[in-house]
């Protein structure tokens, strides 16, 4: 398998009036938090929300140009839909996305408003991708494939090309990787033009298809994916995005549900950018220290910023536990008046703040009179969370950390 520089040279050129040249902007608090030199590539900017629009539209220009489509067909419950419906209805042709009937209605509807129809069918993206081929089949139209596609993946390089213009002594970029369409693309692109350059994937730990199949040198699927991170969520990478994974990438690393949430309530914070799971993975590496940055200027790609309302304040709860800014526990009292008001002017002293309060007196363990407070706080971080159990202990409390 080869991806040519001069086809992504060309993919360039074509998206050169369909797509955001997005920015490349260094990060001072991410910098001084890791002692390198952290720049962003704010692909949650592009048009459809997602780098998705790359690859879909490079691929349908293509077809275009030779004249072998009429009508696309493409399956995906997210920005892979938005990305093929945008650029059908830039070139005039008409589009049909299958998705899973639990793709959350805001998806939908944005789907739909790119101008494409939406066929909802089974329960599962491969239900939905089933349903694409016999749609393909019945009616004569073309498959867009979300990342296994040698023109897809050449869209998805062009982020290289714009990455090496704005900063040429770049020494690492980091990637999201699900299926590996955007991976794949910019290494093959990178170590082409400038092979000093390290380029490294990012995975979920529970989706890690991607750097099993690097760390084997063969390909491989898993039987789950389990993460937050639903854009990168792929049981079954692609074979041409891995055969060139293991061949120019220099390392896959995997991140946590929790380094994810912290990264990304972190970008909410300090540069009040909103950025989906899959996106956040490439800071969270940075940030977890799983990869060497010290003293060198990274790229850490944002790959969209598509992150449904109702899913961000479960994100912005696991972001502020991981960061020890909110601290859960429970504990004992006697369940008579005045107990509960002894309990919240302790946690007041200490300056903590008590967002949650539920009380227990059904468990079997407990005396006739007595109650189980399940209690949650948020503090200043992990030393003001120490000090606010220790306080309740020194007042007598027996604390369990939830």
């Amino acid at each position: 398998m080869e991806l040519p520089l001069k086809e992504i040279e060309l993919a360039s050129q074509r998206l050169k009036n369909t797509v955001h040249k997005t920015k490349l902007e260094r990060s001072t608090t991410f910098s001084s938090m890791t002692g390198g030199e952290i720049y962003l590539k704010y692909e949650n900017q592009q048009k459809t929300g997602s780098f998705k629009i790359r690859g879909a539209s490079n691929k349908i220009a293509a077809l275009v140009e030779r004249g072998e489509i009429k009508a696309a067909v493409a399956s995906s419950a997210g920005n892979h839909a938005q990305g093929t419906a945008y650029a059908s209805k830039v070139h005039g042709i008409p589009a049909i996305i299958c998705m899973p009937k639990s793709t959350p209605i805001a998806k939908v509807e944005a789907t739909k408003g790119y101008g494409a129809k939406v066929v909802l069918h089974g329960d599962c993206y491969d239900d939905a991708y089933n349903k694409a081929l016999e749609i393909v089949e019945k009616e004569g139209a073309t498959f867009v494939h979300p990342y296994d596609d040698p023109e897809v993946m050449a869209g998805q390089g062009t982020i290289g090309i714009e990455i090496l213009k704005d900063l040429p002594m770049v020494d690492m970029i980091v990637v999201p990787a699900g299926g590996g369409g955007l991976l794949a693309g910019i290494a093959a692109c990178i170590k082409q033009i400038n092979p000093r350059v390290k380029v490294i994937g990012v995975q979920a730990e529970g989706a890690p298809a991607i750097a099993k199949s690097f760390r084997k040198k063969e390909y491989c699927t898993t039987d789950s994916s389990l993460t937050i991170a639903d854009g990168i969520s792929v049981k079954c990478p692609g074979k041409q995005t891995v055969e060139l994974i293991n061949k120019y990438v220099d390392d896959v690393v995997t991140v946590s549900d929790s380094e994810i949430s912290e990264a990304i309530l972190l970008l909410m914070e300090r540069t009040k950018q909103v950025v989906e799971p899959a996106g956040a993975t490439t800071l969270a590496a940075v940030l977890s220290g799983k990869l060497d940055v010290k003293d060198k200027k990274v790229v850490c790609v944002l790959s969209g910023g598509n992150i449904d309302v109702s899913f961000t304040a479960r994100i912005i709860e696991l972001g502020l536990s991981s960061r020890g800014r909110k601290i859960k526990f429970r504990t004992t009292l006697l369940d008579i008046p005045g107990s509960l008001e002894h309990l919240s002017r302790v946690l007041s002293d200490a300056e903590a703040n008590i967002v949650m309060v539920q009380h227990d007196r059904m468990s079997a363990e407990l005396d006739p009179n007595e109650a189980i407070i399940h209690i949650a706080c948020e503090v200043g971080g992990r030393e003001h969370g120490k000090k606010v159990v220790a306080a309740l202990e020194k007042a007598g409390y027996k604390i369990t950390l939830e």
